[in-house]
């Protein structure tokens, strides 16, 4: 699957393998997408349809809920949030993702945690399930040690939010911290098209 961030207002695609971009290119391209994430909806608010989201198989143990799969959330508006616990960067957004989960989960809104190892350390599903208590992470978590969603999405960062329409496709991305203002207007733009679908 391609990986589409956000540019001057507009959606442009990265190629996930670094082998033609280069590590340094894709990071460098991320980094500017995080100081532009606020301009997302200059001039339009208008997502554009990045293909369907990728099947959640192959994790190792799922927290907080039976495994889920495309089938399972036809019809709700999903952030899948690839982190691990020990990412600095996932500690600073969890707070958000946690706040959207509660306040939109009404609405229609299903949040995945997708943990996916950086160390060893955090293969180990005991320490997981310790820091999802302690962070008061109540949604689902998708213990993800095989790297086997992270690979489906094509995902090269922690944390990166991928946001789903109620159709099943991936309609944006966010690479990192920040732009949170903007990340919920887009949560906020799915819903109500999901209600402008609803019977």
């Amino acid at each position: 699957m391609a990986v589409f961030t956000f540019f001057g207002g507009a959606l442009r695609r990265l190629d996930p393998t670094p082998r033609r971009l280069g590590v340094a290119a894709v990071l460098a391209a991320a980094l500017g997408a995080l100081s532009l994430g606020s301009r997302l909806f200059a001039g339009s608010s208008q997502l554009e349809k990045l293909g369907p989201m990728p099947e959640l198989s192959g994790a190792v143990q799922w927290l907080n809920s039976p495994p889920l799969n495309r089938e399972a959330l036809k019809g709700k508006v999903v952030l899948v949030d690839f982190w691990t616990y020990d990412c600095v960067n996932c500690q600073r957004s969890l707070p958000y993702v946690n706040s959207w989960s509660k306040r939109y989960a009404d609405q229609g809104l299903v949040v995945i945690g997708v943990h996916t190892p950086e160390y060893d350390y955090e293969n180990d599903i005991g320490n997981v399930r310790e820091q999802v208590a302690r962070l008061g992470i109540q949604y689902p978590v998708a213990v993800d040690n095989r790297y086997a969603i992270w690979n489906a999405f094509g995902n090269q960062f922690w944390p990166a939010h991928y946001f789903v329409d109620a159709q099943g496709q991936v309609r944006a991305v966010h690479f990192g911290e920040g732009a949170y203002d903007t990340q919920e207007q887009v949560i906020r733009q799915l819903l109500a098209e999901r209600r402008g679908l609803a019977p």
